[in-house]
């Protein structure tokens, strides 16, 4: 067995476990487990100070998740726009595979946690389906690879999914979501970097919530992706408790750069069943973000974004304040010293602006229509010449 599935069986999965360690109640945490499961490796163990702590709320089990009963276990509607299974379609250009339902932690906020704990990964007969429905819809650039966490396939069942997805001539950016360098950083290897940098262009966002989630180890993980040319962001859910001030938020950004890994998305926590009691305000948020704004690298300041609930999708916030007036003399702006400024709008109507891809210009006769660029990936480098080596297996995938 390898390291990391060595490791990984060492987590605490069982109540009596988590008993045996901390002082809890084992019945009440059996009651929650049987919905909602548990799985805590040696690394984030590591990681808790004490009970309570922002780690121990991200994993221990808590009595509040069965008190959320009037919520949905599918508040973005994830199922509704799956038109095959395990395949979502939400944005136009865009699709995410959801390639396993095991996670090498598993988070008591997961939007996901009508999902997550279940045995298995995806079929081959699944992913089949999955690649003939992305070779039909030629608009799709961009497949996000999530679950659970696909970096928790074995390699050659990761491989088997990256190589198949390189057949799609039109399929140009492959994206991996992950919690694993943060919770289970021995899983980053040699062999699975050599393994990405085959299907490049891939990039990775992690899961990163608090600062104290990086150790020694967990940046070294970080440190080997970032080397085989994977470039990384991080996504991060506001917690109440856990990072909703604007100090943890600033060292945990902080951290993030300086393990190579670039602050990406803020998450409003979502109204998913078993999870609400994480959620905190809105303005807890805005307000993170404009004790950053100005006060850090514009690189460390994430988007702050609530996903909106019944498929609305991604919706980013700004403070209110910072456009303070806007009308055709110009803009009235308020900076991070609360100082104003102001800037003039454009006079010039007598030079051309360029149009949007795929939209008609304004200066355009309603006859001339401009055309929406075509595979700006025409030389695929022998991707379509790979075929598909889940041919004829009988196994997962």
């Amino acid at each position: 067995m390898e390291d990391w599935k060595q490791i990984l069986a060492k987590s605490i999965i069982k109540p009596k476990e988590l008993a045996e360690r901390f002082d809890v109640d084992e019945e009440e945490i059996r009651a929650i487990v049987g919905p909602y499961p548990m799985r805590i490796t040696p690394t984030v163990l590591s990681t808790i100070k004490e009970k309570g702590d922002a780690i121990w709320k991200q994993v221990v089990p808590e009595v509040a998740e069965l008190a959320d009963l009037d919520a949905a276990d599918d508040p973005l509607e994830e199922d509704l726009m799956s038109p095959v299974p395990h395949l979502v379609h939400r944005y136009p250009d865009r699709v995410l595979l959801m390639v396993t339902n095991q996670c090498p932690i598993y988070c008591r906020f997961c939007t996901r946690k009508r999902l997550v704990g279940k045995p298995g990964f995806l079929k081959k007969g699944e992913l089949d389906q999955a690649i003939a429905y992305l070779r039909e819809h030629t608009e799709v650039r961009d497949v996000i690879l999530s679950g659970g966490d696909p970096l928790l396939l074995p390699d050659y069942l990761l491989e088997r999914v990256l190589k198949a997805l390189r057949t799609i001539p039109h399929l140009e950016l492959i994206r991996i979501g992950s919690r694993v360098p943060g919770t289970l950083p021995q899983r980053i290897t040699p062999k699975l970097c050599e393994i990405v940098k085959k299907y490049h262009p891939i990039y990775m966002n992690l899961h990163f919530n608090h600062p104290d989630e990086f150790t020694p180890e967990v940046k070294a993980a970080c440190g080997m992706l970032a080397d085989a040319g994977v470039p990384l962001g991080a996504q991060t859910v506001l917690l109440k408790g856990v990072n909703d001030d604007p100090n943890i938020m600033k060292r945990l950004v902080h951290q993030l750069l300086l393990a190579r890994v670039k602050p990406y998305y803020l998450y409003q926590a979502d109204l998913t069943k078993g999870t609400n009691h994480f959620r905190t305000t809105i303005e807890t948020g805005l307000t993170i973000i404009k004790a950053l704004q100005g006060h850090t690298s514009g690189m460390a300041v994430p988007h702050f974004v609530i996903d909106a609930p019944g498929g609305g999708g991604k919706i980013p916030l700004l403070p209110d304040n910072y456009l303070v007036h806007l009308d055709k003399e110009g803009a009235v702006l308020r900076n991070y010293e609360n100082k104003t400024f102001h800037y003039p709008q454009s006079t010039s109507d007598n030079r051309r602006e360029l149009p949007m891809v795929g939209i008609r210009s304004s200066h355009d006769s309603a006859s001339e229509e401009l055309v929406a660029c075509g595979d700006s990936y025409p030389d695929r480098n022998g991707y379509a010449a790979w075929g598909n080596s889940c041919s004829g297996d009988t196994d997962d995938l």
